[in-house]
């Protein structure tokens, strides 16, 4: 049995513990309400662009001189999994789970006798994907000393995505981020961006009426200018999601962190002061022994 003393010092552990987490879950609340604004801000343009290059596509379904970029290269020997993560941990189950869903895609690709290269944005994405997978890692990338995300980062993602693309050393790719719902709830996403995969483009439908448009220039210079456009407005989207899921995730994890520590601290109380009861008892009794002895 632990002596009082380990005992309070178990105790002023734990309170010291406990402010560490509200603090930490302070700063998330902060940090989160600017990372939901800027993820909910950036998503109307995404969306956007998703509506105009989809009815483009449909333009293009089965045309010969459709952008490489929209066609792809008429395989699908190898796969470039691009999983955005975040840099730093304390924050549940967020970067687990995103990685967890490019594992599992990493693993039923290779078992169909698919190539598999995998660009980890993030440390934690790393960290968790380098003990099954680590020899299918050809870069990543870390913005741990980056306070604010902006589209310069993604931009040079982007770059590094197609000129990957284009040297021929991947046939599809695919984006594994996190999508923020709320702060109890990140959704891991994973979106094909190579070739560019369109809701309705594959049937050749065109979009709705809000989205149909008269172009100038033509389609094709649109497209090629767009197209690689789009892949760098998906990988900021997916940056600026998984920075509010962060944040989201992190207040929650801390919170209930500061309760199991409270919680934890009840239980140490209740033991301290029964066993200095008891002490203080066995005290008394030892006197009134020795008095009645005499």
């Amino acid at each position: 049995m632990p002596s009082l003393k380990d005992l309070r010092n178990r105790i002023a552990s734990v309170k010291a513990t406990q402010k560490i987490t509200k603090a930490m879950q302070m700063v998330a609340a902060a940090k989160l309400r600017r990372a939901q604004e800027a993820a909910e801000a950036a998503r109307p343009y995404a969306e956007r662009m998703g509506e105009v290059l989809a009815n483009l596509a449909a333009e293009y379904q089965g045309r010969d001189d459709a952008p490489k970029l929209m066609a792809g290269t008429g395989k699908d020997d190898v796969h470039l999994l691009v999983v955005a993560t975040a840099e730093r941990g304390l924050c549940g189950g967020f970067n687990s789970n995103i990685a967890k869903l490019a594992k599992e895609r990493a693993r039923s690709l290779i078992s169909q006798g698919k190539t598999v290269k995998i660009l980890c944005v993030g440390k934690k994405g790393f960290d968790a994907i380098k003990r099954d997978f680590g020899k299918y890692v050809v870069k990543t990338v870390e913005l741990q000393g980056v306070k604010s995300v902006g589209f310069a980062h993604a931009d040079n993602i982007g770059r590094d995505v197609l000129t990957m693309f284009e040297n021929g050393e991947f046939d599809v790719c695919t984006l594994f981020y996190s999508e923020f719902r709320s702060v109890i709830s990140q959704i891991p996403t994973a979106q094909q961006i190579i070739p560019a995969h369109f809701d309705g483009a594959e049937k050749g439908e065109k979009a709705d009426a809000s989205a149909i448009y008269e172009y100038e220039p033509d389609e094709g210079d649109i497209l090629e200018d767009l197209l690689p456009r789009n892949i760098s407005v998906q990988v900021f989207r997916a940056l600026l999601e998984n920075a509010a899921s962060e944040q989201g995730a992190r207040m929650s994890a801390m919170d209930s962190a500061t309760r199991n520590a409270g919680e934890m601290i009840d239980k140490l109380t209740i033991s301290y002061n029964r066993q200095r009861q008891a002490q203080i008892t066995k005290e008394l009794i030892e006197i009134i022994s020795g008095a009645e002895a005499l």
